[in-house]
């Protein structure tokens, strides 16, 4: 019995299973095919018709039975009535139909998550409604608010609407456009214009397509009625009157209504009284009350007003203090005078007319003056009263502050240079300063060269700053003068320069450096001590001084002094070149000396052992040269003999003309053959030449010369001589060849007829 209930749970879940999974086998399939919208009677009809619109779908399906169709109207893409149904078309009715229905409309078919929208319909409305004008009161008075409504109950939507008046003569006015309300429009109006006019409305739609723009409602003819509620106003006993005299004001609208209210309202907009209909006011009338009085008649929006203007004259008028000197310094004598300008001694007692005088609201004086003595003391404000009394009543005046602060002299001003560093040769800033002085304060700066410059201080932290040209003598800042003045009647304080050495940091920027060499720039050997020095004639230490040459910076040292040296020490070759120095000190300004070229020649010692050396040299090469020609004569000697070949031997024959004798004569060869074979000092090869028969013609022997007539010497010949021998040699040696060829197999006959003869053998050697 107890588990019934888990039973009966367990079967109502099983039937749910089968029941899902009976559906999930048989899932529906269907198409939707179209979606036709339809607007009847037509698409284009007058406001007022009633418009149906009809949406029909067709679908293509499994046998599905009872398909739920969601129909959506839509009017330019908005929602304007939506219906399920398992039918397959669905009808919306507009109803009378107005311009706001004007739009396209369109219907859209949603089934199972499936949709198909139709074609678009465009609907058009012809014509608005006539709107209807309502007014509350058709006979205001002029200003009188009244209500006016317009409207046109059967249109939909927000309509803009405007009201016009119109004239019998002239077109007619926009008098009022409320904010857009609906379909009716009630607003307030005011006509402020007696007489009559026609008052009517219209409205515009603003519709998708754009705006329309309706006809002219009824008109309303309005009659707008005078009504004068301005008071008559009355001044008693004169609008001209003394102060402290009593004025009677009278107010009263004249007029078919009794509800009207009545203000008096002074110059100031402040209302004095107020009452219906009339009003009286009296008041005591005092110096300010001079001006317009506004008597004012109000009902509901409408209003009336009355101007009249009153006079008050003074019986006495307010006091004035006046002060002297106009500046007041400390030590000076001021006097304050309490005094009116206005005075009616016929109206006024006289023995009532009291003049007293204040000092932050302290009385120091009964009586119309004060003297004193200026002081800080003295400083406040001062203020004076006067009272007087008429025969009805008593008033008292006062009159307007006067500050009087006492001034302080200006004291001996000062000059300081500003930075409080001074570079002689460079523009700087004075400045001149009193300690003490009540401002504004005139300085005035003189110069040496005689010009002045003046500036005003007129505000706290503010300097009197100027601006002055280089100097180029520390002297000469005791020739600067500074006048500080603020009191026109006393003579300027002055202030000299000459505190500026001893307050002022001056600096005189260093003079072009001067680069010298110790020892002397001549003269320098490797192996010397070179010392650069740099110097300067003038300038403010510290000074930094460098050294540089061709390829950089040396060195640098900074010093007190005005010269420092760098030693160079042992200098070698490779200390030639040029030099400078650099110098600069807290000026900023950097010179630079000339460049100085330092040449370095070679050691002493140096120069003796190459002077010993090449002395050598030439000894060698004199031994040398000997030693060679004495062997070289050795060798001539040894290889001067002729080898004379045998008559049968085949030699070169040479036959000598005249013209070749005699060119011969003049150093030239008249042999073509060459010499072969190697040549050396050891071995000489000699050379067999062939002589041919040649014929030696005599010649006749040239006076001038004294060479005899030279004979036939028949054939000679030649042997080929050591290509050693100098042709160049002593006649001596050409003899010796001569001798040594006589022992041959034949003897030369003449060998030396004449010096023509000598000269030739001597070249033909050569030539061998």
């Amino acid at each position: 019995m107890d588990s019934g209930p888990p039973n009966l749970l367990l079967l109502l879940l099983l039937s749910s299973l089968l029941h899902f999974l009976q559906c999930a086998g048989e899932q529906s399939l269907f198409v939707i095919d179209t979606v036709g919208l339809r607007i009847l009677p037509n698409n284009t009809v007058q406001s007022g018709t009633p418009v149906t619109l009809h949406c029909q779908v067709t679908i293509s399906h499994d046998n599905i039975p009872h398909l739920t169709h969601t129909f959506q109207f839509l009017r330019d893409d908005s929602s304007i009535y939506s219906n399920s149904t398992t039918a397959d078309s669905a009808v919306y009715e507009l109803g009378p139909t107005r311009a706001n229905d004007s739009g396209n409309y369109e219907c859209r078919v949603t089934v199972e998550g499936k949709s198909q929208t139709s074609v678009s319909q465009k609907l058009y409305i012809i014509g608005l409604q006539i709107p209807v004008l309502h007014l509350e009161n058709s006979s205001p008075y002029m200003g009188e608010e009244f209500t006016a409504t317009c409207s046109a109950p059967e249109e939909k939507g927000s309509l803009l609407f405007r009201f016009y008046q119109r004239f019998r003569s002239g077109e007619p006015q926009t008098i009022k456009q409320p904010a857009t309300t609906g379909n009716s429009s009630e607003t307030k109006l005011v006509l402020r214009r007696v007489g009559d006019s026609f008052l009517y409305c219209d409205y515009e739609i603003h519709l998708a397509s754009g705006t329309k723009r309706s006809n002219r409602s009824n008109e309303i003819q309005v009659i707008v009625k005078g009504l004068y509620i301005s008071p008559v106003m009355n001044v008693l006993p004169s609008s001209d009157v003394y102060e402290g005299d009593i004025i009677e004001v009278v107010c009263q609208v004249v007029g078919q209504r009794t509800d009207i209210e009545v203000f008096l309202i002074n110059k100031h907009k402040r209302i004095l009284k107020s009452a219906q209909n009339s009003l009286n006011h009296r008041f005591r009338v005092q110096e300010g009350d001079s001006g317009e009085l506004v008597c004012k008649g109000v009902w509901g929006t409408v209003q009336g007003e009355t101007y009249h203007s009153i006079t008050v004259k003074e019986l006495i008028s307010k006091p004035q203090l006046t002060v002297e000197p106009v500046d007041i310094f400390e030590g000076d004598v001021f006097k304050l005078t309490c005094s009116v300008s206005i005075y009616v001694p016929e109206r006024i007692k006289n023995e009532s007319l009291r003049f007293f005088i204040y000092r932050d609201n302290v009385n120091v004086s009964t009586s119309a003056t004060y003297i004193s003595a200026a002081n800080p003391n003295k400083n406040g404000n001062y203020t004076c009263k006067v009272q007087s009394a008429t025969f009805t009543h008593s008033f008292v005046k006062e009159s307007q502050k006067h500050v009087i602060k006492t001034k302080v002299p200006v004291s001996k001003p000062v000059l300081s240079v500003v930075g409080g560093t001074l570079v002689l040769g460079k523009r700087f800033q004075l400045l001149c300063h009193s300690d003490n002085g009540t401002l504004p304060i005139t300085y005035i700066l003189y110069s040496p060269n005689g010009h002045f410059e003046s500036r005003v201080v007129s505000k706290p932290g503010e300097s009197a700053i100027f601006n002055s040209s280089a100097i180029f003598k520390s002297s000469d800042l005791d020739k600067f003068l500074c006048h500080a003045k603020n009191n026109q009647d006393r003579p300027p304080m002055a202030g000299s320069g000459s505190p500026l050495q001893r307050s002022t940091n001056i600096i005189e920027p260093v003079s072009e450096p001067v680069l010298a060499i110790l020892p002397s720039m001549t003269g320098i050997s490797e192996g010397q001590n070179v010392t650069l020095v740099c110097s300067v004639q003038r300038g403010t230490p510290p000074i930094s001084f460098s050294w540089h040459n061709m390829e950089g910076v040396l060195t640098s040292v900074t010093s007190e002094k005005l010269q420092e040296s760098l030693n160079l020490g042992s200098v070698r070759q490779e200390h030639a070149g040029g030099y400078y120095c650099v110098s600069t000190n807290p000026a900023n300004e950097t010179k630079q000396s000339h460049t100085v070229v330092i040449g370095v020649t070679i050691a002493g010692w140096k120069k003796g052992l190459i002077a010993v050396v090449c002395i050598l040299l030439i000894l060698v090469l004199i031994l040398v040269i000997a030693f060679k020609r004495r062997i070289f004569r050795s060798k001539r000697r040894a290889t001067g003999v002729l080898s004379v070949k045998s008559a049968s031997t085949k030699v070169e024959r040479l036959s000598l003309t005249q013209a070749e004798v005699i060119e011969a004569a003049n150093g030239k060869s008249v042999w073509s053959e060459h010499v072969s074979g190697s040549e050396s000092d050891d071995q000489n090869s000699v050379t067999a030449v062939e002589p041919q028969d040649t014929e030696v013609q005599t010649r006749q022997a040239d006076p001038n010369r004294g060479v005899p007539e030279q004979t036939d010497c028949g054939s000679v010949e030649y042997v080929q001589m050591n290509h050693d021998t100098d042709h160049n040699g002593d006649q001596g040696d050409q003899g010796d060849h001569c001798d040594h060829a006589s022992q041959g197999e034949h003897t030369v006959q003449d060998c030396y007829h004449d010096k023509v003869d000598n000269t030739a053998d001597v070249n033909i050697a050569g030539n061998e």
